[in-house]
């Protein structure tokens, strides 16, 4: 009888214009290879993050691999401008 803990990104989603990736990670706890119990943890990565005025690429290096090639594929300078105009516009 043996409990384990099993982490995995169960879901990795990008949604909307400016490629929002959205990751959802499950937590299971296992007796002998069958599942007890589950939760749930969701983070959103957007593009670009900004700091007093100076606009920054989000710091991905924590992420997962396979999290880190979804993001560097569909973040383009295109999509990254556009972002960052949205952004901008909503703080007047």
């Amino acid at each position: 009888m043996a409990l384990t803990k099993v982490i995995t990104e169960d879901k990795i989603e990008v949604v909307g214009d400016h490629k929002a990736v959205q990751v959802r990670t499950k937590t299971s706890v296992m007796e002998d290879g069958v599942e007890l119990s589950s939760g749930f943890h969701r983070h959103v990565l957007s593009c670009s993050t900004k700091s007093d005025d100076t606009w920054a690429d989000t710091d991905i290096s924590g992420e997962s691999t396979e999290v880190q090639a979804i993001c560097n594929a569909v973040w383009s300078d295109a999509v990254k401008t556009a972002y960052q105009t949205a952004m901008d516009a909503q703080e007047i």
